[in-house]
């Protein structure tokens, strides 16, 4: 039997405002606050980046802008907003200074961060409770842990990330109707240049999924130098020439191209858990980031190439990373996981 909460729920304040990864892993615990109990009021302070996928979710009562392009004005406009609202309880899900600073600012008797030996920056000052001190472990389940000191149970693990309203199921349908092959996403480069994979070897997928495997890759992404000039490469070194999705749609299209994908192929953190938490079957391509605190959540382990680890290292969950080790991944690396994907999911359904 589920032991009651140890703070009232009724106004509740996240404070988790950069990395779109991360914003995919608040999703399950926004999820379980408004299961366990539906009235409860959910703030939401986000960057606007992040705030770009969140924004509109059912769930997620009110976001709050945090523009630190902004320097101190950008946090003197938070703490106004924050301290004219009341909260119950504010979860401190970062363990930066910025966050410590911001969750100050709410005006609630109880805020929980993480324990002393994870909170990074006196990130721990800012807080008045804190979760049970424990190992590293999956971001997930570290975010799990303020679930269950609240005595909220998570399960089922749920994000409702899909498409939410008319406006972007109908520019889903008619982006899918575009294609006559199942779509295969490409995500040509990340947040950082330590964890793109060099877009000559995508060139040699895209072949390969197109010609192999009966697939219809798309390049998907923002318009930064660096994605537009992976995009260059690719087209041009490609036989088969792939689309370009580059751009279009945001974040929110990107989640739209992604559910309506047979396979998506991911060297980033952030559209990896966006295929996750669509059910999504995800090739993750990582080396930079430990795959044990960062990798797929419980589904799609198998589809993962882990150019982190050395062979036979048991090395520790934990946030070192790592640089120079997405060139270890080779062309035969991936498409042994999309021939992993077409025995055990192409006709699934998943």
């Amino acid at each position: 039997m589920t032991r009651p909460p140890v703070a009232p729920l009724d106004r509740v304040c996240i404070v988790m405002m950069s990395a779109v990864g991360d914003a995919v892993h608040v999703l399950p615990v926004v999820s379980a606050i408004k299961r366990y109990r539906p009235a409860a009021h959910i703030t939401w302070v986000l960057q606007p980046g992040p705030a770009a996928l969140v924004r509109g979710h059912p769930l997620v009562d009110e976001i709050l802008l945090f523009d630190r392009t902004k320097g101190v004005a950008g946090f003197l406009e938070i703490r106004h907003q924050m301290r004219a609202r009341r909260f119950d309880v504010a979860l401190n899900l970062q363990v930066y200074l910025k966050a410590g600073a911001i969750t100050a600012f709410a005006n609630a008797p109880v805020k929980l961060g993480f324990d002393f030996a994870r909170a990074r920056d006196f990130n721990w000052l800012f807080t008045t409770h804190r979760v049970q001190a424990r190992t590293m472990q999956h971001v997930q389940d570290q975010y799990f842990e303020f679930t269950d000191w609240l005595g909220i149970p998570h399960e089922p693990v749920t994000w409702g990330l899909g498409p939410w309203n008319d406006a972007e199921r109908t520019w889903q349908r008619e982006f899918r109707a575009r294609f006559d092959r199942p779509l295969a996403p490409i995500v040509v480069a990340t947040s950082k240049a330590q964890k793109d994979w060099l877009p000559e070897r995508w060139a040699e997928v895209c072949d390969a999924l197109a010609g192999d495997f009966g697939l219809q890759p798309v390049l998907v992404g923002g318009r930064s130098p660096r994605e537009l000039h992976a995009e260059h490469v690719i087209l041009e070194r490609a036989r088969i020439k792939p689309a370009s999705a580059l751009g279009q749609g945001g974040l929110r299209g990107l989640v739209g191209i992604f559910d309506a994908a047979a396979l998506v192929l991911s060297p980033d953190t952030g559209p990896l858990h966006i295929s996750v938490a669509l059910n999504r079957p995800v090739v993750s391509l990582i080396g930079y980031s430990n795959p044990k605190r960062v990798g797929p959540y419980r589904k799609f382990r198998d589809l993962m190439i882990d150019a982190y680890g050395d062979t036979g290292e048991d090395y520790p969950v934990s946030m070192q990373n790592r640089r120079d080790r997405m060139e270890r991944i080779t062309v035969n690396d991936v498409l042994d996981r999309v021939q992993r994907w077409k025995r055990a999911y192409a006709n699934a359904g998943s």
